[in-house]
């Protein structure tokens, strides 16, 4: 009774072998990390480790997989919503929330880009930032919208890599980062209708003509 299936066993030491991957491609580097270190971390022989993951990228894919499951989930909600502000807006909320699990893999590509760009696993974490903009700038909207909407993502994606040396919590810096974005979305006349901004300042710069 309460006895494992060697599935579940498997799976088991595939997640203790994702995790502590995980901690020490954040800690060490990708590139720093090899295989008999992951397997000396864990206790097991890299015979052992092999059995599982034949190369560090399989092991990254896993993880990248793992992690990035929430922003596929987001991307393939956001394809069903009307473009606007406020499917943006919430399309900026969930990516931030999706990001609290996703951002160690985010970081590791953002600290090993020479490394992994040529890889399938980086590639696959560039097309998910690439779609989730792309559905960002969705709707024809006019160019004072789309540098709001850049700025905000910006914020809210590369934000914590510049906070490692401010206090407070991960969750604190999440949502004061995810304030600023969505002010940043709404700005350019305190949530006038897009391209106000455009038509004010052609406005403007007509009556000085």
């Amino acid at each position: 009774m309460g006895s494992s299936t060697p599935q579940a066993r498997r799976s088991d030491t595939r997640e203790r072998i994702q995790k502590t991957a995980l901690d020490l491609f954040v800690s060490r580097g990708y590139e720093k990390t090899s295989l008999r270190e992951i397997a000396e971390e864990l206790g097991v022989t890299k015979a052992a480790l092999y059995y599982h993951f034949k190369t560090k990228e399989d092991i990254l894919s896993a993880i990248s997989e793992e992690l990035g499951r929430p922003v596929d989930e987001l991307i393939a909600w956001a394809k069903e919503q009307p473009p606007g502000l406020e499917t943006r807006r919430e399309l900026l909320i969930r990516y931030s929330a999706a990001l609290k699990s996703a951002i160690p893999i985010y970081h590791i590509l953002q600290e090993n880009q020479a490394t992994l760009r040529d890889l399938a696993v980086g590639q696959t974490l560039r097309e998910r930032v690439e779609s989730i903009a792309r559905l960002m700038h969705a709707g024809g909207v006019p160019f004072d919208t789309h540098v709001r909407v850049a700025s905000a993502l910006l914020t809210v994606h590369f934000g914590a890599f510049t906070l490692d040396e401010v206090g407070g919590t991960e969750e604190q810096k999440r949502q004061a980062l995810l304030a600023v974005a969505l002010e940043t979305l709404d700005s350019a006349g305190a949530g006038a209708p897009e391209g106000a901004a455009t038509e004010a300042a052609q406005a403007v710069s007509s009556r000085k003509g």
